[in-house]
């Protein structure tokens, strides 16, 4: 980010940038601490209904997205701590992040209950990051931001 070091209004806006992300980093950790708290009580939970120490396929699925919700908000925080190193949002690190929270979705559907334009559209977001990804992962270094 550049900008002119003598103007005060504009750097005073980027150390607030800078300080607000900071509280995001922590505000996520905090959120991470929770997600694991929670995979934790709810496979206690799971394990301990009757029929004990089984998880049906329904109990794993939901282990499953919560496992996932957590590692989601690890890549957040991961992106927050990369802001924060360079300043620079790494448009790679970002499509990953929203593949694997595609991915969180693709594996907590219960195909019973939703609608097939519902599965057309995560199909078609599924197909649009792939290929976004691809082609950002594809790109020679220096003609991209990442």
């Amino acid at each position: 980010m550049k900008y002119d070091k003598d103007d005060k209004l504009i750097a005073g806006v980027y150390k607030m940038v800078g300080y607000s992300v900071r509280v995001l980093a922590v505000l996520m950790l905090f959120v991470i601490l929770m997600g694991v708290v929670d995979v934790g009580w709810t496979l206690y939970q799971k394990l301990l209904a009757p029929p004990r120490f089984i998880l049906t396929i329904s109990d794993m699925l939901a282990t499953f997205g919560a496992f996932m919700a957590v590692l989601i908000a690890i890549e957040i925080l991961i992106n927050i701590t990369i802001y924060l190193n360079e300043k620079v949002i790494h448009v790679k690190i970002v499509m990953a992040t929203a593949l694997m929270a595609i991915a969180r979705k693709v594996i907590i559907l219960d195909f019973d209950t939703i609608e097939p334009s519902y599965v057309y559209g995560i199909a078609a977001v599924t197909i649009a990051m792939s290929a976004g990804y691809w082609l950002v992962h594809k790109t020679p270094k220096g003609s991209e931001d990442d």
